[in-house]
C-alpha cells in the first residue's frame, strides 16, 4: 500500500481532532479527502507526512512508519500544505534549486528543475521572485517543489484554493497528469474537482470517517434520491406536495418537477396512482441520484454545531 492509516488519533487537550480513523490507498489512486472546516483533514495529512505525531494509532507510507522511519517517508512524499509556505525573496529557479538541494538530488538537480518548470508551466515566470507571482503561479511553484524529488505519494491540501476558473483547470490537469504515476491524496472543498479527478472519496466529519467509496457509489447508495417527473399539463402543486413519499419538491419547468424521496420505488407507484386519480398523464419519469455536494451535506449535517 502507498498509504496505510490504522486507528489514527490526534487529541489537542480536550479536543479529539481525529478519532481512530483507518484507510488505505493503493498505488495510482487519486483520492479526494473531504470534510467541513475543522473536520480533521489537515491534521490527518500532517500526521501522514510526519509533520505531526499522532496521539495513538499509526500511519505508514510505502511501508515506512511516519514516526520511526521519518527520512524514508519524506523521501517518498511530496507535500503541498494549504498555506503553501514559500520564501518570497527567492527567485523561482533559486527556490527549486534550494528544494532540490534539500532532497540531495546532486547532479540530477538541473534536469529536475527544468522538468518541473516545463511540467508546471513556470517558464514565463521563472526569473521572477516568488513574492511577485500571482496566486496561481505560487501554487504551481508549490506543486513543483512537491514533485521535484520523484515522490511516490503526493499529499495536496487545498491546492486550488483562491484560484480563478482558468487557474483551477490548469492545476487540475497538472494533478491528473501527476496521478498517472503517483498516489495522490487531495483535500478540497470544490466538488467538481473531486468528480473530475478522483477515483475515490473519503469524507471525514468531526474527526470520524463517515464515507469511503467511489463517487458513483456514494451518489447511488445514499438514502435520499429524487425523481424527475414531467406531466402533460400543469398540475396542482398543493396536491402534489401531499404525496406521502415526497420529502421535498422543486419545479424544473412549467410542467416538470424534481421530487426528493427516500424510496423511489414507492414514490413511482404513488405517482402513478395519483396521476390516474387526477386524470393526468405522466410524459416522463426518471431517477436522479444525489449530487456529490448533496451527499457531502447529508453526511456532514450539523458539522458547525
Amino acid at each position: 500500500m502507498s498509504i496505510r492509516v490504522q486507528s489514527l488519533t490526534k487529541i489537542y487537550e480536550e479536543q479529539k481532532a481525529v478519532n481512530q480513523i483507518s484507510f488505505e490507498l493503493k498505488p495510482g489512486e487519486i483520492v479526494g479527502f473531504l470534510g467541513p472546516n475543522g473536520a480533521g483533514k489537515s491534521t490527518t495529512m500532517k500526521m501522514i507526512t510526519g509533520y505531526l505525531a499522532p496521539t495513538s494509532g499509526t500511519a505508514s507510507v510505502c511501508g515506512f512508519d511516519t514516526q520511526t522511519d521519518t527520512m524514508q517517508v519524506r523521501q517518498r512524499v511530496g507535500y503541498l500544505a494549504e498555506a503553501n509556505p514559500l520564501y518570497y525573496d527567492m527567485y523561482v529557479r533559486e527556490y527549486l534549486a534550494f528544494t532540490a538541494a534539500i532532497h540531495q538530488l546532486g547532479k540530477e538537480s538541473k534536469q529536475r528543475i527544468d522538468e518541473m518548470i516545463s511540467i508546471t508551466g513556470l517558464g514565463r515566470e521563472m526569473h521572477k521572485k516568488l513574492g511577485a507571482l500571482s496566486k496561481g503561479y505560487k501554487q504551481r511553484v508549490g506543486l513543483a517543489q512537491a514533485m521535484i524529488h520523484h515522490p511516490e505519494v503526493l499529499i495536496l491540501d487545498e491546492p486550488t484554493s483562491g484560484l480563478d476558473p482558468n487557474q483551477i483547470v490548469e492545476i487540475r490537469e497538472l494533478i491528473a497528469h501527476a496521478g498517472q504515476k503517483k498516489t495522490v491524496l487531495l483535500s478540497t472543498h470544490i466538488m467538481q474537482e473531486v468528480q473530475a479527478m478522483c477515483s475515490r472519496v473519503i469524507i471525514i466529519n468531526r474527526g470520524n470517517i463517515v464515507a469511503d467509496d467511489s463517487v458513483e457509489s456514494l451518489k447511488s447508495n445514499t438514502s435520499s434520491e429524487a425523481l424527475l417527473v414531467s406531466f402533460g399539463c400543469p398540475v396542482n402543486e398543493l396536491s402534489l406536495r401531499k404525496l406521502k413519499h415526497v420529502s421535498k419538491m422543486a419545479a424544473t419547468g412549467d410542467q416538470s418537477w424534481k421530487l426528493s424521496t427516500t424510496n423511489t420505488e414507492q414514490l413511482r407507484r404513488e405517482l402513478m396512482q395519483w396521476a390516474l386519480a387526477e386524470n393526468l398523464s405522466i410524459t416522463s419519469m426518471q431517477d436522479e441520484g444525489q449530487s456529490l455536494e448533496e451527499v457531502f451535506r447529508s453526511l456532514t449535517a450539523g458539522a458547525e454545531a
